[in-house]
């Protein structure tokens, strides 16, 4: 004679059988409210999906960007915990190899540029951060740069500014003006290996000359979805992909 609890069968003494004077071992037992919801279920998955995704960019041969560039609007920024989500990003990125981060806010309402880049200067980072708007041409020396609104036209047109200056003053001959002398007068002059867009298909005016011949990621998932499985999927992306650098 059994019956069942959940779904694990305990067996019972038959009838009129003599009590057992040690009750026999019960295994797997559980009640009914200890079994997985399917929320777990889906966290569990998902916890699993991102081990794996991250066992294998560790297991494969190939490279890891040094240099990620992470694109975003002013929008992404109004959502709630985006700020933490930026947090997480920079974390991930420096775990996975990357010396230098460059994250590009687009900006449309350049009204809201001082909240935003308070609420960048004060990010917990696990290096040194750099902030820069849309009016700044101090060069954003430090392993992480945040653009806020300086579209790359406007970066390059300040570059040109720059050159054309020191031209003027004696201090560069014209004839030696090439690709290094243009880079040292950029805001943010390292070249991403890997631009990751969110939301669409579009890099809204980002780093012209430095993202030549970066490797594009665009993805459809938005910023306050943007998770740890969305960025190693962007690593492992990169390295199923063959670099020409324009060749």
């Amino acid at each position: 004679m059994s019956r069942h609890v959940g779904s694990v069968e305990r067996h019972l003494p038959f009838p009129n059988s003599p009590t057992p004077a040690v009750a026999p071992r019960q295994i797997g037992v559980y009640r009914r409210d200890d079994r997985i919801r399917p929320a777990d279920a889906v966290r569990l998955d998902v916890a699993i999906y991102d081990r794996y995704l991250a066992a294998r960019l560790q297991l494969s041969d190939a490279a890891l960007p040094e240099t990620v560039a992470l694109v975003i609007t002013e929008q992404d920024l109004l959502v709630e915990d985006a700020y933490e989500t930026l947090e997480r990003f920079f974390d991930l990125a420096v775990q996975f190899g990357a010396d230098r981060i460059v994250v590009y806010v687009s900006v449309l309402d350049e009204g809201v540029v001082p909240t935003i880049e308070n609420e960048l200067e004060t990010l917990r980072a696990p290096r040194e951060v750099a902030v820069r708007g849309p009016e700044d041409d101090e060069p954003a020396d430090a392993p992480i740069g945040i653009s806020i609104g300086l579209g790359g036209k406007h970066e390059f047109a300040i570059a040109v500014r720059s050159i054309a200056e020191s031209v003027d003053d004696g201090e560069i001959d014209p004839d030696d003006i090439d690709e290094s002398v243009v880079e040292e007068q950029l805001v943010f002059p390292t070249a991403p290996d890997l631009v990751i867009k969110t939301g669409a298909e579009r890099l809204s005016d980002f780093m012209i000359w430095q993202s030549v011949y970066s490797e594009l990621y665009f993805t459809d998932v938005n910023w306050q979805n943007f998770a740890e499985r969305d960025y190693l999927r962007a690593l492992r992306d990169y390295q199923e992909r063959q670099r020409r650098f324009g060749r």
